[in-house]
């Protein structure tokens, strides 16, 4: 059986996407569907090719448990709409730059990551790039709630 693929797409790919790529990851794992799923992340802009994920957002997620260091800054490529079952955005700029580079018969596969979240009420992952630590923390709460949620929607694709 295919594995349930996921990308992650933010702006730059070094603070939400691979925070969502690992703490998905990480849950998934958890729950024992670590080898049923296909995790990664992009971002739509090539600013930070091949770098590590934003020392702020590794800090942080280390206090949680999480581990980012593994994760390299790509940009979004034309076969990732093929690839993936899903292409998870974290905000209204991701979705429109997305959307405009997808091809018609994938469009069905782009929806933002905030759509699966269980506790908060926000329609997008905040960029905390020029922000301050509290910026990182909500990161990880919309993340978390939002990986739940998606780890709820995978399962049932995989019965």
């Amino acid at each position: 059986m295919k594995p349930f693929s996921v990308l992650f797409v933010c702006m730059g790919n070094i603070c939400r996407s691979p925070t969502a790529h690992g703490v998905f990851r990480h849950k998934a794992s958890e729950l024992g569907l670590a080898n049923t799923l296909m995790v990664d992340s992009a971002g739509t802009h090539n600013y930070h090719p091949n770098s590590p994920p934003d020392n702020r957002s590794q800090a942080h997620a280390v206090l949680r448990g999480y581990d980012l260091s593994d994760l390299r800054a790509r940009q979004i490529q034309a076969g990732d709409f093929e690839t993936f079952d899903l292409v998870l955005v974290m905000d209204w700029d991701n979705l429109a730059l997305v959307q405009l580079e997808c091809p018609p018969q994938h469009q069905h596969k782009v929806r933002r990551f905030t759509e699966f979240c269980l506790k908060f009420d926000s329609p997008v992952v905040p960029d905390p790039y020029y922000g301050g630590k509290d910026g990182f923390e909500q990161v990880l709460d919309l993340v978390e709630d939002a990986s739940e949620g998606l780890l709820r929607h995978v399962r049932a694709q995989l019965s």
